[in-house]
């Protein structure tokens, strides 16, 4: 396939049923992310700095290796090669380092629930923003009653029945994480819809990454790595999460607007509290079951088939190229 038909099919607005497989892969992916918070608990001796860089270093290695055996690279080589997409790649790599850390310094000062309901409650709304200077994207009413019920079940989930405090520069922290993820969602929503493969670009970000992240893993306790139990977890958190997760993700951004695709991964602390009742004994109370309930029929809302508009709308979709 060439260069010049990947632009025009990455241009043409995807079919409904294409763009159903799109959000159910960027769901699944939130699904796999959803999953790191309960499987993170058996790793004892670790630290949630040498947990984040762990998934990262190995996940972008994975996705290097994924990416340079399809076709010899070439998806890979035609991404690095034209200068215009490398500040990208740049800029999309930063995002990446800088939202984990900040997450994590965020979650450290003003809680693991506020922290959490900040980050990703605060993603889809900075995404939305940036598609709009960008303009990439339309905000219509659905998707904005979508993401506010969606915000709105997080917090109830997340924040319910527990005591938290907010600490400012804790929450500015959080807030720049959120921000850094819809950059990071938004970089490779453009680089994608320019006819780049999605591997290619999984892989790009990923893999610049991990070398700031590196000496961060290096400079935190590594012994849980050499124990059999350490080493799974280790796999699993940076194969199955973090390369797969990203790689489902990056695949749903061919056919879903990084706004919708950000309000999507809502589903992750969902999943996180099932699992949490489930095989760890934790409880859920009425608000955050209320939440529970709130946050899936909002991402319902968002994925589910709407009346389609007549040729008239001048209004462009999120994946339109710029």
């Amino acid at each position: 396939m060439s260069h010049n038909t990947s632009l025009r099919r990455a241009s043409e607005k995807p079919s409904p049923a294409r763009a159903r497989r799109g959000g159910a892969d960027v769901l699944l992916a939130a699904a796999l992310w959803g999953t790191t918070g309960t499987v993170r608990t058996f790793a004892d001796g670790a630290s949630p700095y040498s947990v984040a860089a762990v998934r990262i270093v190995i996940g972008g290695l994975v996705l290097l290796a994924l990416a340079a055996s399809t076709r010899g690279g070439a998806g890979l080589r035609r991404l690095l090669g034209d200068r215009r997409n490398l500040p990208l790649v740049g800029i999309g790599a930063v995002s990446i380092a800088v939202y984990q850390t900040a997450f994590f310094v965020a979650a450290g000062r003003t809680g693991v629930a506020v922290g959490t309901v900040v980050t990703i409650g605060s993603a889809p709304v900075f995404s939305g923003v940036l598609g709009l200077l960008a303009r990439r994207a339309v905000l219509t009413g659905r998707w904005t009653l979508a993401t506010a019920g969606a915000v709105a079940g997080c917090a109830l989930l997340v924040g319910g029945g527990r005591d938290a405090g907010a600490e400012p520069l804790g929450i500015g922290l959080a807030l720049l994480s959120g921000l850094s993820y819809a950059v990071y969602a938004t970089v490779a929503s453009v680089l994608i819809t320019r006819g780049e493969e999605d591997r290619a670009v999984a892989a790009a970000l990923f893999g610049a990454a991990a070398v700031p992240l590196l000496p961060v893993l290096l400079a935190g306790p590594t012994g849980w790595l050499l124990t059999g139990s350490g080493s799974l977890i280790a796999l699993y958190l940076g194969v199955v999460t973090t390369g797969g997760g990203y790689l489902l993700f990056a695949r749903g951004l061919r056919t879903t607007p990084a706004t919708t695709a950000t309000t999507l991964t809502l589903a992750e602390p969902a999943v996180a509290a099932v699992l949490g009742t489930a095989l760890l004994g934790e409880r859920l109370g009425g608000a955050a079951l209320g939440g529970l309930v709130l946050l899936a029929a909002s991402l319902v809302v968002l994925v589910a088939p709407g009346r389609r508009r007549g040729r008239r709308s001048g209004a462009q979709g999120g994946n339109e190229l710029v």
